[in-house]
């Protein structure tokens, strides 16, 4: 006797159920997938006054109401990282399994120190450059039409954080460096298409990284298709653009244009144009932490093709987990042609420990109400002043 075969459920959630469910629960981290893919253009995007969520544009049925949902348009829930059952979906459209309990930093290939070779690269950029590395090569043998970066708005005196693309060396280059305000990266997806690119890459934190693959997962169409390629950025939270004036400024006399360059280590360390460094503390820079950060599980961008963090005691190296078969193809590719230098990761034990303790700290946010996965294998916080366990 065979077994019966069952048709698939057919997905009906819409912007009603988004809406409830994520947007204004507190799982939203602003990321714009389900702006990007609203094929109706009918979702804006606010980020103003530490907002960074979507809304919709239409008022007929209110806030939390789509007349296109109603007709059973589901894009947006198809393509939101934060949906429902969205981490074990990702990762079993991605590596055909689900993460191990012991896998607080997501499933992985290899995990590697590297850094680029070109010394252009390398002065532009944070880290060791891996992440414009990556994405120069793509561009100049013709694997992405563009990239969906950030980038400094204006001249750059503003060190404001915007939704851009790249299609040259140039543009990368351009945008390169850490930002650690938000940009929801994805806005710039309408842009590029309209200018011809077809093959996109994303740079992005975990929170717009998981996109595309739920969005392949879910069947959510083109924009899901087009985003071939994700580079991840390893981060436990990025800060409203407030913290400029309330805190740089306010509390310390650094003013926003006055900034040429801003790295985290422990500490805010701020380089200024005229030749001075600062060191501004971290913890007192908690109070402008995005509301978007505060229920993120995902320090590692689990579910990009390659994720890259500057955690390491090792000076220009970048922590590099290939978590993907293309990533693997390309980091090989470019170790191959001299483009890159890696070394194994173990070369770095701290980083790798580290790696490993912000995944789990990042995972105790998730709140207990929401669907288990993200929680699945994170201890107990140990109680304060507990003695440290012994191997």
């Amino acid at each position: 006797m065979t077994e019966e075969r069952r048709a698939p459920e057919r997905w009906k959630a819409e912007w009603a159920d988004l809406y409830s469910e994520v947007v204004t629960s507190g799982l939203c981290t602003g990321c714009a997938a389900c702006v990007a893919a609203c094929p109706h253009d009918v979702l804006g995007y606010n980020s103003e006054g530490g907002t960074y969520k979507p809304f919709h544009l239409e008022d007929e049925l209110g806030p939390g109401g789509c007349t296109h949902g109603l007709r059973g348009c589901t894009s947006c829930t198809r393509a939101c990282p934060r949906f429902r059952s969205w981490e074990t979906e990702a990762d079993t459209f991605m590596a055909g399994r689900e993460r191990l309990p012991e896998e607080q930093a997501g499933m992985s290939r290899r995990v590697l120190l590297a850094r680029a070779t070109d010394p252009e690269i390398r002065e532009a950029c944070q880290d060791g450059g891996l992440v414009s590395a990556l994405l120069i090569w793509c561009l100049e043998h013709d694997r992405v039409d563009a990239a969906l970066v950030s980038q400094l708005e204006g001249d750059g005196t503003s060190w404001r954080a915007v939704p851009g693309f790249a299609r040259t060396r140039a543009e990368v280059l351009s945008a390169a460096g850490s930002r650690y305000t938000y940009s929801a990266n994805m806005l710039a997806y309408g842009t590029a298409v309209a200018d011809g690119a077809e093959r996109l890459a994303l740079v992005g934190m975990g929170c717009q990284t998981s996109a595309p693959v739920v969005m392949r997962s879910r069947k959510a169409g083109k924009v899901g298709r087009r985003l071939g390629l994700s580079i991840g950025l390893m981060c436990s939270k990025t800060f409203d653009d407030s913290i400029f004036e309330e805190y740089f400024e306010a509390r310390y006399g650094i003013a926003r244009a006055d900034i040429a360059k801003i790295n985290i280590k422990g500490v805010f360390q701020i380089w200024c144009r005229d030749g001075s460094y600062h060191e501004v503390p971290l913890k007192e820079g908690h109070a402008w932490a995005r509301e978007g950060c505060k229920t993120c599980p995902d320090f590692a961008a689990e579910h990009a093709d390659i994720s890259a963090g500057g955690i390491g005691e090792l000076p220009d190296w970048t922590l590099t987990v290939v978590r993907t078969e293309l990533g693997e193809e390309l980091v090989d590719e470019m170790v191959a042609a001299g483009a890159l230098e890696v070394r194994p990761g173990e070369d770095d034990p701290g980083a790798l420990k580290l790696m490993g303790r912000l995944a789990t700290v990042s995972r105790r946010r998730w709140p207990a109400d929401a669907v288990a996965a993200p929680r699945l294998g994170v201890p107990p916080p140990k109680a304060p002043g507990s003695a440290p366990t012994t191997a």
